[in-house]
């Protein structure tokens, strides 16, 4: 198993990717006008979409890289490069085209099941935080490797799951301005955390460079 240090970084990645805070203003505008309870069962959904989406890629993150014929080292680099593209949204207080282009967006309000599309996928659970998780099942091996990964994510999505639920107050009480600002907060952890992870796959496919 990794240090636990190493897991509580993973921790911290995941939430920062999912971005509860982000979503809170997206959640609110796609369920404007519908009752308390039809609220409540869009976040569930939502959370259960991105729940089932990541621990799938715990259990097939090998099988993923093999069918691709990538290395670990290489996909960390590009998993590095998605992050580091969100984290810069996230400090601008916008929604990354990497999770959801303008196009989705507009479709997103002619669609009843938006708990699972767009909001579990691809705007929660996208190509950021599925890249995290298939880069850190490389990094150990085991069942206790995936049962802490496994925890990790049900952790995470019980937050992302008490957010959504409490989306409304939160709104209300800490404004456009004061989410804006924990999307910058998170986007920064989130920067550092892919150049870590940037700088650990160019190390792994030029050692000779990054000495």
């Amino acid at each position: 198993m990794e240090a636990w240090s190493e897991y509580s970084r993973f921790f911290i990645a995941l939430f920062a990717i999912l971005t509860p805070f982000a979503a809170i203003p997206i959640f609110l505008g796609l369920t404007e006008g519908r009752a308390p309870h039809e609220r409540n069962g869009i976040a569930r959904s939502a959370v259960l979409t991105v729940a089932a989406v990541l621990i799938s890629s715990v259990f097939l993150g090998d099988a993923v890289l093999k069918v691709l014929g990538t290395s670990l080292a290489s996909f960390r680099v590009s998993g590095g490069i998605v992050l580091f593209l969100i984290a810069l949204s996230l400090l601008n207080a916008t929604v990354s085209a990497v999770k959801q282009t303008p196009q989705e967006a507009d479709e997103a309000g002619q669609r009843t099941a938006i708990g699972v599309v767009p909001l579990g996928l691809p705007l929660l659970a996208g190509p950021g935080s599925i890249s995290a998780v298939i880069i850190e099942v490389q990094r150990g091996h085991g069942w206790e490797h995936y049962a802490v990964l496994v925890g990790c994510i049900v952790l995470v999505c019980t937050g992302l799951y008490i957010t959504l639920r409490l989306a409304v107050p939160i709104g209300a009480k800490l404004g456009q301005t004061g989410l804006n600002i924990m999307n910058r907060l998170t986007g920064l952890l989130l920067a550092a955390v892919a150049v870590e992870i940037m700088a650990n796959g160019l190390r792994a496919l030029f050692p000779g460079w990054m000495t």
